[in-house]
């Protein structure tokens, strides 16, 4: 297991800038307003040669248990316990606050090693600050600058004694997971806010390890949880992707909402099959529909999920109209899966990994060539293009060129002249034919070379 390092320190001192410093990416979302941070979220960070998962924390606050600050402090709290070490960072700019006695206390108390960082001390304005920093008694703080990159040599020093002990475990955990060649399965979770995102995946990973609560829009930046699913034959590899409930365009006006949709959408881009979740009380609201299109625009697998099912009194009743709901709507993906269930209560939750692993075999289907080219010959026949100013347009060959989503490449006379019904046409019957249900196909029409275009003229 890699050492793990937590980012610890009050509100708005730059733990984000410093993670998305260490893991080399634009992870965590960065914004001046304090608190943006809600959620721990870890990354594979990189410092010179030393390699360790680095945990970013929300702002440190005193607060009620019971009120969103004190819920976030609970996932400091377990971050710095799960920790081998922790960088606490301070504002050089800003000096030490009676916060950050108070948070110095509590860190000393935990037994974990802490490494003092003074942030933002590029120039001469953090210099007082540095030097108030020794008052906090955690020995000799490090200058660094996390936007600027400046003081990781002194970082890299502090931190390399952690790694010398754990050296020779981690060789042994590398030999061992070397040839595996199951790569955990990408699922974003995906919906309007307050859907219940984030409840879902904690039921499904067993522990309280999302941020949850009855406020809208608690979830900012998009977390990735690593977890195993155990099913009828093997033991999936999975990695859930929680992201922020996203408004309809018009609503998203601040510019921390807007960064919070737009690494939504970057986990839907990278996402291998997309779960959307759907209130049971208001199913297909027109956002869920257009984050249903966008999934599956964007080549994704899609399975939705109906929650807060436990509500529901006639459930056949509702079932039926979703159903038909879903048919009518999301025509682009017919006989999509859909199960319902209570994250709250977890009853049913167990339907879901099954329907999301069996879209996912879907979107990798292939296709032998000459199965396809039968079948085309077969749908050809049963109902022949139209004609187009007096000629008939002709398909004369298919195939399959990439997987993740299903795509086809069929050559085409006049090509650029082919109804868009019968196009779909040829699309459902790929999915009827071939059993691919529920993912996105796609199928490019191209028109034959003509072998005399580039000849040379003597």
């Amino acid at each position: 297991m890699p050492v793990k390092i937590a980012l610890v320190g009050r509100p708005n001192v730059g733990k984000s800038t410093l993670f998305n410093r260490l893991v080399g990416k634009r992870l965590a979302l960065v914004d001046d307003t304090p608190g943006v941070t809600r959620d721990r979220r870890e990354g594979d960070a990189k410092l010179g040669d030393l390699t360790f998962t680095v945990v970013d924390t929300p702002g440190l606050e005193e607060a009620p248990e019971a009120a969103l600050e004190g819920r976030m402090r609970k996932q400091t709290d377990a971050a710095v316990a799960e920790a081998a070490a922790c960088l606490f960072l301070i504002d050089a700019r800003a000096g030490v606050t009676p916060l950050d006695r108070t948070f110095a206390s509590l860190l000393r108390s935990s037994g974990k090693p802490v490494i003092l960082l003074a942030n933002k001390a590029e120039g001469s304005a953090g210099e007082a600050g540095f030097y108030d920093a020794f008052e906090l008694g955690l020995g000799e703080p490090i200058a660094i600058s996390a936007e600027h990159g400046e003081g990781m040599g002194e970082l890299y020093n502090a931190l390399e004694p952690f790694f010398a002990e754990t050296q020779d475990e981690e060789e042994l955990d590398e030999e061992a997971e070397w040839d595996n060649p199951l790569k955990p399965l990408r699922v974003a979770i995906i919906g309007r806010p307050n859907a219940g995102k984030s409840t879902l995946v904690n039921k499904l990973i067993g522990e309280e390890r999302l941020l949850t609560g009855p406020e809208a829009g608690i979830t900012r930046d998009s977390i990735s949880v690593e977890w195993q699913w155990q099913g009828p034959d093997r033991i999936w590899p999975v990695k859930l992707f929680d992201t922020a409930g996203m408004r309809k365009k018009a609503k998203v006006q601040a510019k921390l909402e807007k960064l919070s949709v737009a690494d939504a959408l970057r986990a839907i881009k990278f996402a291998e099959v997309a779960v959307l979740l759907l209130d049971a009380e208001h199913p297909f609201d027109k956002q869920d529909l257009q984050i249903a299109d966008l999934a599956l625009r964007e080549g994704r697998a899609l399975v939705i999920a109906v929650n807060k099912w436990d509500l529901i009194e006639d459930k056949d009743a509702k079932m039926r109209e979703i159903r038909e709901m879903a048919a009518r709507l999301l025509p682009q993906a017919p006989d999509i899966p859909i199960t319902p269930f209570s994250a709250l209560t977890g009853a049913g939750i167990n339907r879901l990994m099954p329907a999301v692993t069996k879209v996912y075999v879907d979107w990798n289907a292939r296709v032998k060539t000459p199965e396809l080219n039968d079948w085309l010959q077969e749908a050809v026949h049963r109902h022949a293009p139209p004609a187009v100013s007096g000629q008939r347009i002709k398909l004369r060959y298919i195939a399959q060129t990439k997987t993740r989503p299903p795509t086809f490449v069929a050559q085409c006379t006049r090509a650029e002249d082919l109804p868009a019904s019968y196009k779909r046409y040829l699309i459902n019957g790929i999915r009827d034919a071939f059993d691919i249900k529920a993912v996105p196909i796609r199928l490019i029409l191209k028109k034959p070379g003509n072998p005399y275009d580039n000849k040379d003229k003597r």
